[in-house]
């Protein structure tokens, strides 16, 4: 039965030992590595969006999100320090609920690091374009700088960035995550900046109506905005590349989180207050959907008469509201930074594809040739080429639009499996040693499986569609490959590393009450 195909946690770590990653990662990397994914894309360009849905309300919208996922990664946190190896929920899943629905989650995963990858590196692109042009008059053109739903043939410097970020990848951990690190520091120093000269101009006037769109808004808006915090299960994804990943990955996880959330909540104060942030409307009246047609014309048609451009119309928005209330040398540097740290972004996103993909196809899901480990640099090269090549072509083709609500489909799947498992884990196994145990848990547990299921369904209609359909894709692959290939299936199960020259081993059959010493195990 392909539900009773559960992987039990010592061989789970048995395999980590037997072909592990080296350990190279500590606290303050772990950290660095969850703010990098975090901060970037969401704040930097979404708040445009976030004003859309939600007004003034996004502060509300932003706490509702970090909440969600403040719960989730005290779930995450207990499991991950409990499996210190690749593979995320994934893993967890698969030693919970066993192998399909963990095919399941780890194919979510593909979905949302791929997707937030491409689009991160299309909004790197239009940074890149409007530096060149602002600053050295070198104009790209149209046609090379969009994609053919965007107006334009292909998107080469979408291409090129993703690609130079997988070769980066490539040529290992440590030295991505000392690049990360400076891209971080340039973040944090040009968020700070924001903050520091936003806040003198606030107005409370500019906070009325606080809900123009009502708490449907402001949901909507949350669900959104989710992106904004998409990343922080990057740090669970290289626990196996971690030093004392049972002390380091909830310190990362906790950790980076909490920076990020306090971060988002003053910038936005900082751009509502000092510029406003009232949703777009109609000459009829209605609110426009962020991302559509409809708000683009509008916002055209706003610029054109000479008014000040909203906030929601804005790429850049964070630069737009420094230049506006004056500090337009401020907004320059402010866009400088987005453009130079948004690759960092797209650096975890791709580390955590890979390291997902790395897992499953050492469990035998998939071939295990990709999950090969290159004899100088210590990381799976070659399931990182193709997914650099694959975020790639998909950056070069497809336009930012609405990537950022598809792939919250798949992470929000990821965290509720994950906040289930914590709680299946306790009942199945509460005598296991658990070095960061979830307070609270049967609270924090369950508000994240609703809170999760919430934000699901607070999405547009056509990012809810897109994981089942995905999810459809993936059981069809399962089926036809990894069903009868997967180590657990053909009966293997893997051994510790002093025992690698060894036989596999055959799996156990379950315990039940007649076997000796099961209630003591």
């Amino acid at each position: 039965m392909i539900f009773g195909r559960v992987k039990p946690l010592d061989a789970i770590l048995a395999t980590a030992e037997k072909k592990s990653l080296h350990r190279s990662l500590g606290p303050v990397q772990l950290t660095l590595l969850g703010v990098g994914a975090i901060i970037g894309t969401g704040i930097f360009v979404l708040t445009a969006s976030a004003a859309q849905y939600a007004g003034p309300g996004m502060m509300v919208s932003f706490i509702i999100a970090g909440f969600v996922c403040a719960v989730a990664a005290l779930c995450y946190s207990e499991l991950s320090s409990m499996v210190p190896v690749s593979g995320s929920a994934y893993t967890y899943t698969y030693a919970v609920m066993g192998e399909l629905l963990a095919w399941m989650v780890g194919w979510a995963l593909i979905l949302e690091y791929a997707v937030a990858a491409s689009a991160v590196s299309v909004g790197w692109s239009g940074y890149f374009v409007g530096l060149l042009d602002s600053s050295l008059g070198i104009v790209i053109p149209s046609d090379f700088a969009n994609g053919p739903d965007a107006g334009g043939i292909v998107n080469i410097p979408a291409l090129v960035i993703a690609l130079l970020v997988t070769w980066l990848l490539l040529i290992g951990t440590r030295e991505s995550a000392a690049v990360n690190a400076v891209l971080v520091a340039i973040k944090v120093v040009a968020l700070t900046a924001f903050i520091a000269l936003s806040f003198p101009m606030l107005d409370g006037a500019k906070f009325d109506p606080f809900m123009p769109t009502g708490v449907g808004g402001v949901l909507t808006g949350a669900a959104v905005i989710f992106f904004a915090y998409v990343g922080f299960d990057a740090v669970s994804t290289a626990a196996e590349e971690t030093k004392n990943p049972q002390r380091n990955v909830p310190i990362g996880l906790i950790g980076s989180l909490g920076i990020c959330t306090i971060f988002y909540l003053l910038v936005a104060a900082g751009a509502i207050g000092a510029y406003g942030a009232q949703p777009v409307q109609s000459l009829s009246g209605e609110f426009l959907i962020s991302g559509s047609p409809e708000l683009a014309e509008r916002c055209k048609a706003i610029i054109a008469s000479g008014a000040g451009e909203p906030l929601a119309c804005s790429n850049e928005a964070l630069a737009h509201v420094l230049r506006a209330i004056g500090f337009e040398w401020f907004g320059n540097l402010i866009g400088l930074a987005a453009f130079l740290a948004l690759p960092s972004v797209i650096l975890i996103m791709l580390f955590g594809q890979t390291r997902i993909f790395f897992v499953m196809s050492r469990d035998g899901l998939l071939p295990e040739k990709l999950s090969a480990v290159h004899p100088k640099w210590k990381t799976p090269y070659i399931v990182t080429m193709i997914t650099g090549v694959f975020v790639a072509i998909a950056a070069a083709f497809f336009p930012v639009g609405r990537l950022a609500e598809v792939s919250n489909s798949g992470t929000l799947f990821a965290f509720f499996m994950v906040s289930i498992a914590v709680l299946m884990l306790r009942k199945i196994d509460p005598a296991r040693h658990r070095p960061f145990r979830t307070p609270a848990v049967w609270i924090i547990a369950p508000l994240s499986v609703v809170g999760c299921v919430g934000l699901y369904l607070s999405l547009p209609l056509e990012a809810m569609l897109v994981l089942p359909i995905w999810g459809g894709i993936g059981l069809v692959v399962y089926f036809l490959y990894g069903h009868r290939r997967s180590n657990i299936a053909r009966g293997i199960i893997d051994v510790h590393e002093d025992d690698v020259d060894a036989p596999p081993q055959p799996v156990p059959p379950m315990p039940d009450a007649h076997t000796p010493g099961y209630k003591d195990a």
